[in-house]
């Protein structure tokens, strides 16, 4: 049974002309030629059409950023924390001079809503804010004689040249969750964005390039398998940090298992959003609407997996399907609010409607959206699935499109039982008012982030990274910092 919802598109009459950053690979502190002619075409998904292209990037291409990194770590890792902070902060003020004409650039080649792209831009600025101030607030043991006659001291260093890949559903502000610790740290780095979403990373590029060293920050555009690959092998890579499905992030691990090079994976989830009798159950709809359909739902933290008890299952839902009715979808440029827009290109959106068909088959409930919308560009409504079972496909797999599925439970136990019944440990919800609930019930859970009656919401100041298949090691907050540096013992004979 399926519900339709009169959901259209607001197109642009005249949308905003992006500002395009320079042709070529940024290395060394220019853009330069890449060693291949082979391009690779970025579109507006919003209307299918060719933004532009970028270099089609090779081995070589990588080998060249490489050898920029070596050649300029040293000297980037002898300035102080000081110096390097001082250098972040004139990077937030870059961005945020640049506001416009980077959120510009950012929704059209991703296809983001205004209120989206404008968020991505705001925290992308305070999480290099952040990490100049955490550059300087490195803490360690205190030295002092920890062994008879010997005074022990530890020294915090940089790893060296940190390789990155970047993913395509928050180019800029996943860029900037690593370029910033990685540099507060210390560290050289060559960082691939995702092929399909690289114009706002090089623009950045473009925008700083008189600020950072140069060598420091190299960018190579082009495929996973060729240019994500060599920077995973490298043998002069120290360290490689990936944001992406948890696939690519199993080949990056095996990959840098060849070298033994330490490895950062921020990878895919299924967020459970388990909603209990006692619950405000207008707000956890309203936290649903929020947090499952931001960014249309390409959102590795999306609330896309609803638990809710049998007794308030009915209501819930009533009060869901009222809110996802009244979601707003439009094109970058629009005129009013748009909450969601586009998925991000063709292939996404013949994934997203292939696991609807899926859905349908299964004989669940569609009680709202489950439609391509017609017109240009790639657009879905909107969907919610209800009389989901146990165990049901969509309950496991991440869509990563605009699709929330509701499922009920019978007690605490059997709720905690069925959140924790994935691959996934990168985040989940909680709604309540009971206060003891409140403690208890995130404790038992087995995700990096648990919000109690709030979903999505993140602070710089707040570690960001998962368990289980969601991977390893934390974005954000001085443990970002950590995992961008090693510690090293230094122990003084006196006796």
């Amino acid at each position: 049974m399926t519900e339709t919802a009169s959901f259209t598109v607001r197109r642009a009459g005249n949308a905003p002309v992006p500002s395009l950053p320079p042709f070529g690979q940024f290395i060394g502190g220019a853009f330069i030629a890449s060693s291949s002619a082979s391009t690779v075409d970025v579109e507006n998904p919003a209307t299918g059409e060719v933004l532009t292209q970028v270099p089609a990037g090779t081995v070589e291409d990588v080998d060249a950023a490489v050898a920029a990194a070596v050649t300029a770590k040293a000297g980037w890792a002898a300035k102080t924390p000081k110096d390097r902070a001082a250098v972040l902060l004139r990077i937030a003020d870059i961005i945020e001079g640049n506001r416009d004409l980077l959120e510009t650039l950012e929704a059209a080649n991703t296809g983001k809503p205004a209120a989206v792209a404008e968020d991505d831009i705001s925290s992308a600025i305070d999480t290099f804010r952040f990490s100049a101030g955490a550059a300087r607030a490195f803490t360690t043991p205190g030295a002092g004689d920890y062994a008879e006659n010997h005074t022990s001291v530890i020294l915090r260093e940089p790893v060296g040249v940190v390789g990155v890949i970047t993913p395509w559903n928050y180019p800029l502000l996943m860029a900037a969750w690593k370029i910033a610790p990685i540099l507060a740290a210390g560290n050289a780095m060559v960082l691939k964005p995702s092929e399909q979403t690289p114009l706002a990373t090089l623009k950045l590029a473009e925008l700083i390039a008189s600020e950072v060293p140069s060598g420091v920050l190299n960018i190579v555009t082009g495929p996973g398998p060729v240019v994500g690959n060599r920077i995973s092998e490298h043998p002069d890579v120290d360290l490689v940090a990936i944001t992406g499905s948890v696939g690519s992030g199993q080949k990056v691990a095996a990959s840098a298992a060849s070298t033994v090079k330490r490895v950062h994976l921020e990878l895919g989830g299924k967020a459970p959003v388990v909603v209990f009798d006692d619950a405000d159950l207008e707000a956890a709809a309203k936290g649903v609407r929020a947090g499952g359909f931001w960014n249309g739902g390409q959102e590795c933290g999306a609330a896309t997996r609803v638990l809710v008890h049998e007794s308030v299952a009915k209501k819930f839902i009533e009060v869901l399907v009222r809110e996802v009715q009244e979601i707003t979808i439009g094109a970058p440029g629009a005129e009013g609010d748009a909450e969601i827009g586009s998925m991000i290109s063709s292939a996404h959106y013949d994934r997203v409607l292939a696991a609807l068909e899926d859905i349908r088959k299964d004989g669940l409930t569609i009680a709202v959206g489950g439609n391509a919308i017609d017109g240009p560009g790639y657009f879905i409504e909107p969907t919610v699935v209800t009389n989901v079972p146990a165990g049901a496909t969509i309950a496991s797999t991440e869509i990563f499109g605009p699709v929330v599925s509701v499922e009920t439970f019978s007690t605490d136990e059997e709720a905690v039982t069925r959140a924790n019944e994935t691959v996934y440990g990168l985040a989940a919800s909680v709604w309540t008012t009971d206060s003891a609930r409140s403690f208890s019930i995130p404790r038992q859970l087995d995700f990096g982030t648990v919000w109690v009656n709030s979903h999505l919401v993140i602070a710089n100041e707040m570690p960001w990274g998962g368990f289980k298949g969601s991977g390893y090691g934390r974005d954000l907050s001085i443990y970002a910092l950590e995992d961008f540096s090693r510690t090293k013992h230094v122990m003084y004979n006196h006796g």
